[in-house]
């Protein structure tokens, strides 16, 4: 009987884990990534796919920090940067493989983060936002100005990502590597934000001060996410490296990270899936937006605007809250 009892209970609680927003959203995202091939007809529309997923996993990450801790960072592109850069110089000159490099790299950048962040999460606000400008602008004055490392502005190319032996080549072998990489972190991101650290970054955003009268240590806190944001944003640098197969200093740009930052803030902060469709959106729109040529930015500006005014909240929570305010 008590055997039959718990087998019941764990089938209860399996469906109410089935039945949550998080879950039914995750298991939408990986049946658009599974159906989305059957529109994607040539080449282009596949890279347009991948740089989709691969701007996705950063804001993923970036929306955890600035959506649900609170802490604004405008430099997460030079982490991008370091990271395809890192895998690059690993392969390239040092002979280690693809993937080794690619790890390697994603460490490194956290350990820069963690060492780099210790001093500067303890500013608030505009401060911090500063900080954080400064270090991407000094990844990218770096990666520009070492042209025998890293072949300044011109950039340099990055050998291919072998897979047990077998370089991956092709769209749709990366439409399949990237899409899965997109899952994991939506995953991952997930399982943070319903775990007492996302609740305790919950907090933080709500109020340091409340949150430390209750025991939560605010400030390794916000240095262990500023950290795992880092880490996504390296790994998605990474992978842009290989895919392309050249980098150049624009991947660490201030205007990279303004993007990604608008990208978190259209699709709607605190919002996992909401990081994603921002990503998507603001991917697709400027190659839509190129048949007005000359007036594409000034399109993309209205567009932008007018989402921010009627979609204060970002575009994914203003819908779900007009969703379920005519829900009967």
């Amino acid at each position: 009987m008590q055997s039959a009892a718990s087998a019941s209970d764990r089938r209860r609680s399996g469906a109410r884990l089935w039945a949550s927003p998080r879950s039914r959203g995750l298991a939408a995202l990986a049946l658009v990534v599974a159906l989305a091939p059957l529109g994607l007809v040539n080449d282009y529309l596949y890279d347009i796919a991948i740089l989709v997923g691969l701007n996705a996993i950063v804001c993923v990450g970036l929306n955890l920090l600035i959506g649900y801790a609170g802490q604004i960072s405008l430099g997460h592109a030079g982490f991008f940067g370091l990271g395809a850069y890192g895998s690059a110089l690993l392969c390239a000159h040092y002979g280690v493989p693809p993937l080794a490099a690619l790890a390697l790299a994603t460490a490194a950048v956290s350990l820069l983060a963690f060492a780099v962040g210790r001093p500067i999460l303890r500013l608030k606000g505009h401060y911090l936002a500063m900080a954080t400008l400064g270090m991407g602008v000094i990844v990218s004055i770096v990666l520009a100005n070492e042209d025998r490392v890293t072949g300044g502005p011109d950039g340099m190319p990055v050998p291919p990502l072998t897979v047990f032996g077998h370089a991956l080549q092709g769209e749709q072998a990366w439409y399949w590597l990237v899409g899965a990489c997109l899952i994991v972190v939506v995953w991952l991101a997930l399982n943070l934000i319903d775990s007492p650290a996302g609740r305790a970054l919950r907090a933080l955003h709500g109020s340091e001060v409340a949150a430390e009268v209750v025991g939560i240590d605010s400030a390794r806190r916000k240095l262990e996410v500023f950290v795992l944001s880092a880490v996504f944003a390296a790994l998605a640098g990474g992978l842009t490296a290989f895919y392309s197969g050249f980098v150049t200093p624009a991947k660490a740009s201030f205007l990279h990270s303004v993007e990604l930052v608008t990208m978190v803030v259209f699709g709607g902060m605190a919002s996992t899936f909401g990081a994603v469709v921002g990503a998507a959106v603001l991917t697709i729109l400027p190659q839509a937006l190129t048949v007005v040529k000359e007036y594409e930015m000034v399109v993309l500006g209205a567009v932008m605007m007018a989402t921010m005014i009627f979609f204060p909240r970002g575009a994914v929570p203003t819908i779900e809250a007009w969703l379920r305010r005519r829900r009967p």
